[in-house]
C-alpha cells in the first residue's frame, strides 16, 4: 500500500493526492486585501521574508510559482471551510471567510512541515469545513503562572490544529491571574503565594503573600498584556475565554478582601457569601473590566465544587434562601448563576459555566461546559442548552499519557493519545 503522502490534523473531509509536486523557493505570495494577515502569518510560521507578498487585484495573473489566497463569494455558513489547491505550478487558498482562510493556511503549514523535503510539497485537493464550531483548549494558569511570552507559543501551537478557543482559567485559590483596577489587591496580595509547587501549598500552609516578598511564587497579567495576548490570538482566528470562578475555588480572593466571605478572615473559605450584596458588586465589578479586555461572546464564571457548609451555618444567606422562597443551598448556588447570567446576558454576552450549574436549575441563556463525565451534557442539551463537552475522562491531560515512571507527576489516572484522539 502506497504511503499517503498528506497528513493533516484533524483530517480534513476530503483528500485527494495528485501526480506531482509544487517546489518551494522563494515563492511569491498573492493575497486579497482582507487575507493580508494570513499571507503574513504563512511568511512568519515559514519564516519567509514579508517582502514576498502581494496584494491580489482583479484581472491579474500571479505568475507560475505563486502561492495565491483569495477571498471568495459565499455566506456564514461557508466562512470557516476553504479548498486548498497544490498544483505544479501553482498553490491555491480559496475561502470565503478569514476563519477558512486561517484554517487552508494551517493545512499548508502542516503538509510544508511534516515533509522530509522541505522544498518541495506534494499536489493535492483538499477540501474542508469544522465538524464543531467550538473546538477549545483549557490552560489553568492559576495553579501554574505562564508568562505572555508562552501563552502566544501556546496559541501558535493550537492555531495550528486549528483549534478555535483558548479558555484561560485565570483565577483560584492558587492564584488571581489578571489585573483588575478596581481591585488592586487581588494582583498585590491574591497572586502571590509561599511555594512554587501548588500540591506542595496545597497541602502545607496555603498561605498568600505580597508582591515582592522574598521566594513569592505567582504573577498577573496585565490588562495590557491581556489585550496583546487577545490581539495575538485574533489575529489567528482563536478567541481567547476568561474564567473567573465564583462561587467557590475564591480562598484567594476572600484572603484578599475578607468582607466577601462567610466568616470575614477565617482561613481557607472557598466560597464566596452569596448573602452578602458586596459579592454580586464584586463579580460585576469585574465581569465589567474583563469584557473591556476579552471581547468573547462566553464569559465562564466557574460554579463548580462549591462546598455549602458555610451557607449553612451563615446568617446571611440563610435570610437570602428565606426571602426569595429557596428550598436549599443548592438552589441558592442556582440564584447566584442567575443573577450573574441575567447581568452578563445585559452586556450582550453569554454565561458559561462547569456542569454543577445545573445542581438547584439552571439559567434560562447559560450555557454548560460539561466535565463531570457526559451526563451533565446530555441532561443540559435535554434542556434545549448549548453545551461544550469536556468530559474528564478523555480531555484532561493532567493524567498519565504513558507509564507513570517515565512522566512528570500528573493528578492521577491514566489517559494515552490514541484514546483523546479516538
Amino acid at each position: 500500500i502506497a504511503q499517503s503522502r498528506i497528513n493533516i490534523i484533524p483530517k480534513p473531509s476530503m483528500v485527494q493526492e495528485l501526480e506531482g509536486q509544487f517546489a518551494l523557493n522563494n515563492n511569491k505570495i498573492y493575497v486579497s486585501a482582507p487575507f493580508r494577515e494570513v499571507a503574513v502569518l504563512l511568511s512568519d510560521l515559514m519564516r519567509w521574508k514579508q517582502n514576498r507578498i502581494f496584494l491580489l487585484t482583479k484581472g491579474a495573473v500571479p505568475p507560475a510559482g505563486s502561492i495565491i489566497i483569495e477571498k471568495t463569494k459565499g455566506n456564514k455558513q461557508d466562512s470557516a471551510s476553504y479548498t486548498l489547491d497544490i498544483k505544479t505550478k501553482t498553490v491555491r487558498i480559496s475561502s470565503a471567510g478569514y476563519a477558512g482562510a486561517i484554517n487552508a493556511m494551517q493545512s499548508l503549514a502542516q503538509i510544508i512541515l511534516t515533509q522530509d523535503n522541505k522544498n518541495q510539497i506534494p499536489c493535492a485537493r483538499i477540501q474542508d469545513q469544522p465538524r464543531f464550531g467550538y473546538r477549545g483548549l483549557m490552560i489553568d494558569v492559576s495553579r501554574h503562572f505562564f508568562p505572555p511570552s508562552f501563552i502566544k507559543k501556546m496559541i501558535d501551537l493550537i492555531g495550528l490544529y486549528k483549534i478555535n478557543t483558548l479558555h484561560m482559567h485565570l483565577t483560584d485559590a492558587a492564584g488571581w491571574r489578571i489585573e483588575v483596577k478596581k481591585y488592586p489587591a487581588l494582583t498585590a496580595q491574591a497572586a502571590w503565594r509561599t511555594s512554587y509547587g501548588w500540591k506542595k501549598w496545597w497541602n502545607s500552609d496555603r498561605d498568600y503573600v505580597t508582591e515582592g516578598e522574598a521566594n513569592a511564587y505567582g504573577g498577573y497579567y496585565t490588562q495590557l498584556e491581556a489585550k496583546e495576548l487577545v490581539a495575538y490570538a485574533q489575529k489567528r482566528g482563536i478567541t481567547i475565554i476568561p474564567e473567573i470562578e465564583m462561587p467557590g475555588h475564591s480562598e484567594e480572593v476572600i484572603a484578599a478582601y475578607p468582607h466577601l466571605g462567610c466568616v470575614g478572615g477565617k482561613k481557607g473559605q472557598g466560597e464566596f457569601c452569596l448573602g452578602n450584596d458586596s459579592t454580586f458588586t464584586f463579580m460585576q465589578d469585574v465581569i465589567t473590566e474583563m469584557m473591556e479586555i476579552f471581547p468573547s461572546t462566553y464569559v465562564h464564571i466557574g460554579g463548580d465544587e462549591a462546598g455549602k457548609s458555610n451557607w449553612k451555618s451563615c446568617s446571611k444567606c440563610q435570610q437570602r434562601i428565606k426571602d426569595n422562597q429557596l428550598k436549599d443551598e443548592f438552589e441558592l448556588q442556582s440564584y447566584a448563576i442567575r443573577r450573574m447570567e441575567k447581568f452578563i446576558s445585559s452586556k450582550g454576552r453569554q454565561l458559561l459555566g462547569w456542569d454543577e450549574i445545573l445542581e438547584g436549575g439552571l439559567a434560562p441563556g447559560a450555557r454548560v461546559m460539561s466535565w463531570r463525565g457526559e451526563k451533565g451534557g446530555i441532561e443540559a442539551a435535554r434542556m434545549g442548552h448549548d453545551v461544550i463537552m469536556t468530559p474528564g475522562g478523555t480531555c484532561y491531560f493532567d493524567k498519565y499519557q504513558q507509564d507513570p515512571a517515565t512522566e512528570p507527576e500528573a493528578i492521577g489516572g491514566f489517559l494515552p493519545l490514541q484514546k483523546v484522539y479516538e
